[in-house]
């Protein structure tokens, strides 16, 4: 039996946090195209104080992402590209020459990993065991060994980029450490001229030094607050869970393996997802993060038909908690945003006045968000939205 809500700790207004969360994404999606699912995910990951590995290939805005969501949140941000000749003191600080002539060890962290609260390293897989090593110290613990002395470290997320997936075994504890493995691929052609208006505009601003600052919408020591009351988050239904578990077994069936540990973690991030959204209990809705617990690359596609019927039948008979289609909605998601509403609108099933209405509201924010993008799927997907909305208001329920 699940425990009941502990006493809500006054301090912490999840309104005012998901409000706060939900700009920092609005602020990177208006930068970055067609990347609301690694917005999401990287706002949820810091929220619970997890990694994520982003896979893909070069030039696809990974670190250019992780470094502004750093300055959103105020908070200490490391960056480092890793290869195999990558020394410890690069990213730990170099040893105090004074100290080592007096027989003591020790590393100068000044602005160095170890003070850092967000940590991007690219082509992590690429670094030496001896880096390695170190880092799961600090991935785990949280704790930094600086000579004899273990010193805390203020992390709260670890991101990093590889362009692919390892296959060396003596990587598999670094790859099992990151919670969450999301791919981050080049943008499709829908996507190119807006692609080219946006880079152009970005190489103006770096060349005039034009650039506005970017102002911090919270702080870090905000999030360590709310991570610090995260108890009060950490309750699940009884009915929330038994589908958890089918899930689960569902995807370890397939062969795909999520071990106890980081099936217990994941619960976290449904969490930090349920905070994002300005809710104090998850839903079915929140499983959508299954979809990036893969171990390679072929296996994404099946965690999509495992995942994929359950949160979409949640949207469907809770219309009203569907996420916002704004204008920077991808045209994968738009489509997929209206099959899901078409199937509703011709179902057999009642819908209340509310739920109508809502989902009519519903057409033309997708409409809205289609006129934004203006190219030929668009606008095929417009004229299958106006053909909808005239079936639905020459409707028995409209021709009243």
């Amino acid at each position: 039996m699940s425990s009941p809500p502990p006493t809500p700790t006054a301090s912490i207004d999840v309104t005012r946090i998901s409000t706060q969360f939900q700009s920092i994404a609005r602020t990177l999606n208006t930068q970055f195209l067609d990347k609301q699912e690694i917005i999401r995910l990287l706002n949820i990951s810091a929220i619970a104080s997890e990694h994520m590995v982003l896979v893909g290939p070069p030039g696809t805005a990974k670190s250019a992402i992780i470094s502004m969501f750093a300055q959103l949140i105020d908070a200490a941000y490391f960056e480092y590209l890793l290869t195999r000749f990558t020394e410890p003191n690069e990213l730990f600080g170099p040893v105090d020459i004074k100290e080592f002539r007096e027989g003591r060890y020790n590393r100068r962290t000044a602005g160095m990993l170890p003070e850092a609260e967000i940590v991007f390293l690219d082509e992590i897989f690429k670094s030496n065991s001896a880096i390695l090593n170190s880092l799961l110290h600090i991935i785990n613990e949280r704790k930094f060994s600086n000579g004899p002395v273990v010193i805390d470290v203020p992390l709260i997320s670890l991101f990093a980029a590889s362009n692919e997936v390892p296959n060396d075994e003596n990587l598999a504890a670094m790859f099992d450490r990151f919670l969450l493995r999301v791919r981050s691929d080049y943008l499709d052609s829908y996507h190119f001229h807006e692609l080219m208006t946006r880079g152009i505009e970005h190489e103006i601003r770096k060349l005039t030094g034009r650039g506005a600052m970017l102002q911090s919408i919270t702080s870090a020591s905000e999030l360590r607050r709310l991570q610090q009351n995260f108890d009060r988050f950490m309750v699940f239904p009884e009915d929330f869970l038994a589908k958890y578990k089918g899930l689960i077994f569902q995807i370890r069936s397939e062969g795909i393996t999520v071990s106890d540990r980081r099936a217990v973690k994941l619960l976290k991030l449904f969490a930090a997802s349920a905070v994002f959204d300005g809710r104090s209990q998850v839903t079915d809705g929140d499983f959508f993060i299954l979809r990036h617990i893969w171990n390679n690359l072929d296996q994404s596609e099946l965690l999509e038909e495992i995942v994929n019927p359950v949160v979409d039948s949640y949207y469907r008979e809770h219309p009203e908690e569907r996420r916002f289609i704004g204008p920077q909605a991808s045209l994968e998601d738009l489509l997929s945003e209206l099959n899901l509403i078409r199937e509703l609108l011709t179902s057999s099933a009642e819908l209340s006045d509310i739920q109508l209405f809502s989902q009519l509201k519903n057409l033309n924010e997708i409409k809205a968000a289609l006129s934004a993008i203006n190219n030929e799927t668009a606008q095929r997907m417009i004229r299958e939205v106006d053909q909808l909305l005239e079936n639905v208001f020459a409707s028995s329920k409209f021709g009243m």
